[in-house]
């Protein structure tokens, strides 16, 4: 029951005279002594509850009759301690999906139908903010790669097929080791009119300022089923990634990060559609000096996706825009051609044991600014002498399996093939295919640390049937913030 503190402050002022008229012996002083330790610790109480800490009400005094009176300066309201987070308090639904550890974490900061919990994310390290009705998680993690190479890869930091040379070098070996994965994660979810808020920002170090240049990787936030910043391109599917040590994962899987507004459609019984506009600017080759690529339209995505409890499927289309300008002083003239491309990809786990399978397939026109391999690779189109803008062809598919031999051990098997289509109008040296195969280890002895050994295979062909390949043997050590 809360009583007014007007009403506490008026039998504060009127004890005393109440005292005073009474007989002074030692029974009556031990009461009013009682009583006035009960008024000044419900103040303290109800100041408490307006100030927002919730704490347990004191036990009444105890004390002898001989006891001395108590002020408010010697009662102790004890701290409030910081709330844990569970689904519940923060009014989100779980996922149907079934939880699964992944090294490299992508999934996580994936965005949800109405904000559900990540599979396998138990919410922890959340905590309200007092005075608030935020909930905000710091988190993220270190992580040390070391890289063995039976030959000149093309990228160092990385296992990117469409970078191996087809010549020289490849007879070398190489050794590197970096941390530039570690990386750092701000989570925050709250209630509003409008439904459940959430807001991501993550960073790594794969920037170009340095060896370890700070890079942005998410600032978005979803507001009920409306995403808006930048993240992960709709035309992706995080679940459906194999778990590898190897931070680009299969060269075939779409991948894009990129400035977007996105719109969710829950259908119920697991089923969903998603509905975004996303820039991406086109990736074009040129014949002419002045000739350069202009975004024109947004890309469009709509997707449909279904979840339960042994996995997930999603088909996924995307519709672009492609277009090229020159120089106002130019004859080079200017073009533009509609492209796109569809992507079905899905999960599947079964058993006690939490075994899964992913896998995936892509396949389109002008699309290959949105596949891992293909990305900055300029292969969405080429212009001819004449000044037309010819769209290229890419497809290909990949597949994973992941087998728990104990609650701490696992392992994963990877392969994924990408295709690009032959066209005379490309350099000779230009990529044609990649092929890509990884076998892990990997240790987990407690939930906030990962000790894993991966071999991987990678070879590219390009368009003049020159092809090269490369070995390589790497080892991760990965230290969580929250888990």
């Amino acid at each position: 029951m809360r009583i007014p503190t007007r009403s506490l402050c008026l039998a504060a002022v009127l004890l005393p005279g109440a005292v005073a008229a009474q007989t002074r012996d030692a029974t009556q002083d031990a009461e009013i002594q009682r009583l006035r330790q009960t008024v000044d610790m419900l103040t303290a109480r109800i100041q408490a509850l307006e100030s927002g800490q919730a704490s347990t009400a004191p036990a009444a005094p105890t004390q002898p009759a001989s006891a001395v009176a108590a002020t408010p300066s010697a009662v102790s309201v004890p701290a409030a301690p910081l709330v844990a987070a569970t689904p519940a308090a923060l009014n989100v639904p779980p996922s149907p999906l079934p939880p699964r550890e992944t090294f490299d974490e992508d999934d996580q900061a994936s965005a949800r139908v109405d904000n559900e919990v990540p599979p396998g994310d138990g919410l922890e390290g959340f905590f309200l903010i007092p005075g608030t009705g935020t909930w905000l998680r710091l988190g993220g993690y270190a992580k040390l790669d070391a890289m063995f190479d039976s030959g000149d890869a093309g990228v160092t930091d990385e296992f990117v097929p469409s970078s191996i040379p087809v010549d020289g070098g490849r007879d070398s070996t190489r050794f590197n080791m970096h941390a530039r994965q570690t990386r750092l994660t701000i989570e925050g979810r709250r209630d509003t009119g409008a439904g459940q808020l959430r807001f991501l920002i993550q960073n790594d170090f794969f920037g170009s300022g340095g060896s370890y240049g700070y890079r942005l990787r998410h600032a978005w936030g979803q507001l009920g089923n409306t995403y808006v910043g930048f993240g992960w391109s709709a035309f992706m599917d995080l679940d459906s990634g194999p778990d590898t040590l190897d931070f680009a994962g299969p060269p075939a899987s779409p991948f894009a990060r990129l400035a977007s507004v996105r719109q969710y459609f829950p259908l119920g019984n697991g089923n969903q559609l998603i509905l975004a506009a996303e820039h991406r600017a086109p990736e074009l080759q040129f014949s002419g000096v002045t000739q350069r690529s202009r975004t024109a339209a947004p890309n469009l995505v709509l997707a449909a996706r279904h979840e339960a409890d042994w996995g997930s499927l999603q088909a996924s289309g995307l519709l672009r825009y492609l277009a090229y300008d020159s120089a106002q002083d130019s004859n080079e003239g200017s073009d533009s051609a509609t492209a796109g491309g569809l992507a079905l990809s899905g999960t599947w786990g079964w058993g006690d044991n939490g075994d899964y399978m992913v896998f995936g397939a892509v396949g389109g026109q002008g699309i290959g600014a949105f596949i891992g391999d293909l990305g900055g690779l300029n292969v969405d189109g080429v212009v001819d002498p004449q000044g037309d803008l010819q769209v290229l062809q890419q497809y290909g598919g990949w597949l994973g399996y992941t087998h728990h031999w104990t609650q701490r051990w696992r392992s994963t098997v990877t392969y994924s093939r990408l295709y690009l289509e032959r066209d005379p109008l490309l350099d000779p040296t230009a990529f044609r295919r990649s092929d890509y195969a990884a076998a892990n280890v990997i240790w987990q002895p407690a939930p906030s640390w990962s000790w894993g050994v991966e071999l991987l295979y990678g070879k590219l062909q390009e368009q003049s049937g020159a092809n090269g390949d490369v070995f390589r043997l790497q080892t991760a050590l990965k230290y969580d913030f929250v888990k």
